[in-house]
């Protein structure tokens, strides 16, 4: 008796691809791998082909956490979160004084839609967001200084969407996008 041939795996698009090198970038911040793991594994995973070749590159990974919403919060002094962080689908960000800065340029971005909600008394807040991010502020209310954002001249599509909303007391918000 002969045997069938096995199907061969479909072919690795482009989103699956990109979201494999996501997931690698996760379990690097989170401390599952070394630097040199990361390299090995981020190789593998943009020179596959197929899809039974990636589900093995990517077995040793732990499974994936559905983290959508926290909280960051301080009665006084600084709220900083930058480098490679995970950020939640929602987010909220409370301080009665002090600054606060949110670099996002080069942290985990696993959702198309990210909600920052500030509450802040007061003090600074500076915001940095990916280059192809698009940014809407129609939910946030200051009470002193209007916010300082300027739409980049030659504006990317494809990134998240940040939607800043709550309200700030006595101090300014300020959001610019990443240079690289």
């Amino acid at each position: 008796m002969t045997s069938l041939p096995e199907e061969p795996s479909p072919l690795v698009g482009e989103d699956d691809r990109e979201a494999a090198v996501r997931r690698l970038r996760e379990a690097y911040a989170e401390g599952h791998m070394s630097h040199e793991e990361l390299d090995g594994l981020l190789q593998r995973v943009l020179t596959v082909s197929t899809y039974g070749e990636l589900a093995t590159a990517m077995a040793s990974l732990p499974g994936e956490k559905p983290g959508t919403s926290s909280t960051i919060a301080a009665f006084g002094g600084r709220i900083r979160r930058r480098g490679a962080w995970r950020v939640p689908r929602n987010l909220k960000v409370e301080s009665a004084f002090g600054r606060v800065h949110l670099d996002l340029s080069r942290a985990v971005v696993e959702h198309p839609v990210i909600d920052i909600e500030l509450q802040l008394g007061t003090g600074r807040a500076l915001i940095t967001v990916p280059r192809d991010a698009t940014v809407d502020l129609d939910g946030l209310r200051t009470m002193w200084k209007d916010s300082l954002y300027k739409t980049p001249r030659s504006a990317r599509s494809g990134g998240p969407t940040i939607r800043i909303s709550g309200a700030m007391g006595f101090g300014r918000l300020k959001i610019r996008h990443a240079r690289r």
